[in-house]
Order: C-alpha cells, then sequence, then structure tokens
C-alpha cells in the first residue's frame, strides 16, 4: 500500500518553496501532515495548539482539516520563518499567529485547554512538557514527531528522545501509542474521567 498522501493543502507548494529559499529543512513531512489533518478533521470545533509553525506547512495541513468553527493558535520562536507562514496562510480567521518563545507562552497561557496539541519543537516536547499535557482536554490528543534518529541531531539527542517517550509512557492520565512511521511518531490521548455517585456516603468520586 502507498501511504503516499493524495491530498495536499493548497499552499503546501508555495511554503515548501519559500523554506528552500530560507534553508529551512525541519517542517513536518507529507505522512505527518495529512495525519494532522485528519486529527484536525475528527472533532468539529475543535480547539488546536501548534507549538513550532517553522514555514508554516504543518499549520498548512491542520488548517486543511479543520471545520469553520474550529480555531488554531501556532506558536513559533523565529519571526523571520513564521512570516511566511502569515502570508500564505494570514487571511484564514481561524489561524492565531503567536511570535515568540514557547516556553514562555506555556508558561504564562492561562485560557481553555486544546483538543489538540502539536508540539514540533522543543517546548512542549523536551522541556515544558508538564505544562504542554496539562492543556490538553479530557480525550484531547498530544501528537509529537520527530522520534527516529535524525542526521541533524546534536550529541546525547537520542538519550533525551529515550527520557521523553518513557517518561509518557509511564502517565496514568495518558494512554500513548507509538508509530515507527513518517519520522516517528508518538500519540498520547488524555483519558477522560466522569464522576461516579457513590451511593452509601452520596459523594462524587472520579474513576478513569
Amino acid at each position: 500500500m502507498d501511504d503516499t498522501p493524495s491530498r495536499i493543502p493548497t499552499a503546501l507548494p508555495a511554503l515548501r518553496s519559500m523554506a528552500r529559499d530560507a534553508g529551512f529543512t525541519m517542517s513536518s513531512e507529507d505522512r505527518t501532515g495529512s495525519l494532522l489533518a485528519a486529527l484536525a478533521a475528527a472533532r468539529p470545533g475543535c480547539r488546536i495548539l501548534e507549538l513550532g509553525t517553522g514555514v508554516g506547512e504543518g499549520t498548512a495541513w491542520l488548517l486543511s482539516g479543520m471545520d469553520p468553527d474550529s480555531c488554531l493558535t501556532t506558536v513559533e520562536l523565529d519571526p523571520a520563518l513564521q512570516v511566511f507562514a502569515q502570508e500564505q496562510l494570514g487571511a484564514d480567521p481561524r489561524v492565531t499567529f503567536v511570535s515568540g518563545d514557547g516556553g514562555a507562552w506555556l508558561e504564562d497561557f492561562d485560557g481553555a485547554p486544546f483538543d489538540l496539541v502539536f508540539a514540533d519543537t522543543w517546548p512542549g516536547k523536551f522541556t515544558h512538557l508538564d505544562q504542554a499535557l496539562d492543556l490538553v482536554a479530557p480525550g484531547g490528543i498530544y501528537l509529537i514527531d520527530d522520534l527516529v534518529p535524525q542526521p541533524g541531531w546534536p550529541q546525547g539527542h537520542e538519550a533525551s528522545v529515550k527520557r521523553l517517550l518513557a517518561e509518557l509512557d509511564g502517565r496514568e492520565d495518558f494512554r500513548c501509542v507509538r508509530m515507527a512511521w513518517a519520522s516517528g511518531l508518538l500519540m498520547a490521548v488524555r483519558t477522560a474521567r466522569r464522576p461516579r455517585v457513590d451511593r452509601d456516603h452520596q459523594l462524587d468520586t472520579v474513576f478513569p
């Protein structure tokens, strides 16, 4: 079976050209993008957070799957990269671009949780992991990529990936699935918890 996506966002060719001109090589690859679009389409009116806009290729995939009532916040440290995404996608009212450090944004954000968090940069993945996971709504999804060895990985990065995977697998409030596919993905779903009435004491307890 050929798993190459048959549909791509209309802005993707222009964004790819901009990425090449800027020497940017860290965009999400197409199979990851197709998964992002499918996850964005799964829940009408969803709230999505992307950590690491880059030039906007992942952003374009997310927008291509979102319905008119969904919204996307995408955060990027480098404004010189994010400007490409703003040029191509900024007219879409569903997306809000934030230029700044993702770690600081995670520390300061006090809004509603998100149905999908895609962490495609260090903050929210290798740093500020707890803050990112805290922003995932019950039943929501946390997704990370680039987990298989890459040519540009710095020394010691593989050990960081192993620690991250172990930490996520050990979380009792998330169910994780690793995917040895595309650039190497992990999807974690926050377990939904609902109240149960203790009939003897008439107290609400919670069970997974």
